[in-house]
């Protein structure tokens, strides 16, 4: 068996790619969720945690030991030496447990893993992967889904929508585009493809 192949899997906000992710497990693709990996190297008890308190101020941190995300944005947000410092705390820490986890399911003889991350173009990420596969889904398309699901304005959609690459740019890395115009029973065949592809390879 050849080396295992790492399949990034990104597309912007509302674009369902969570709902492709969840097939993808079904199918028996073990996945590496890029903003769980953020999430879990703040828990209570991890060295970064203890480093931002430190650094921002022991107030965001929460009564039960957690991290106060809204406390530590406003103040890491405040201009851009505040982020990078932010960032020099989580970025190495977020690289580390990625690697970790890729050379786990590496030694667990995984054919492949699929690593879900929104900001992966973004990054430059895609570059480092062996197949790109983009969730795609009109942006009108996807405004009307946020607004209607998760109840958030259509100014801040669209805010966040610009604040990520293009959809052109995102489709023009991808090896393989998903289209999630349609409705969720149109998912399952295009993800099937998907795991064929993969599996061939």
């Amino acid at each position: 068996m050849g080396p295992m192949i790492k399949v990034g899997l990104t597309g912007g906000i509302g674009s369902g790619k969570s709902t492709v992710t969840g097939l993808l497990l079904e199918r028996g693709l073990p996945v590496v969720d890029a903003d769980q990996i953020a999430r879990d190297i703040v828990q209570p008890g991890q060295p970064a945690l203890a480093e931002l308190a430190e650094v921002f101020g022991e107030d965001i941190i929460r009564g039960d030991g957690s991290l106060d995300r809204a406390g530590l944005a406003a103040k890491a947000f405040v201009d851009a030496e505040h982020t990078a410092l932010l960032n020099s705390i989580t970025h190495p820490r977020i690289a580390a447990e990625t690697a970790r986890r890729f050379d786990a399911a590496e030694k667990a003889g995984e054919q492949a893993v699929v690593y879900d991350m929104p900001l992966l173009v973004d990054k430059g990420l895609d570059r480092g992967m062996d197949l790109v596969v983009v969730v795609d889904v009109d942006v009108e398309e996807r405004v009307r889904r946020l607004v209607g699901s998760r109840g958030l304005g259509e100014e801040d959609v669209r805010r966040r929508i610009a604040a990520q690459v293009p959809d052109d740019v995102r489709r023009a890395a991808a090896d393989v585009v998903i289209d999630n115009n349609g409705s969720l029973e149109d998912l399952p065949a295009q993800v099937d493809a998907l795991v064929e592809r993969i599996r061939a390879v």
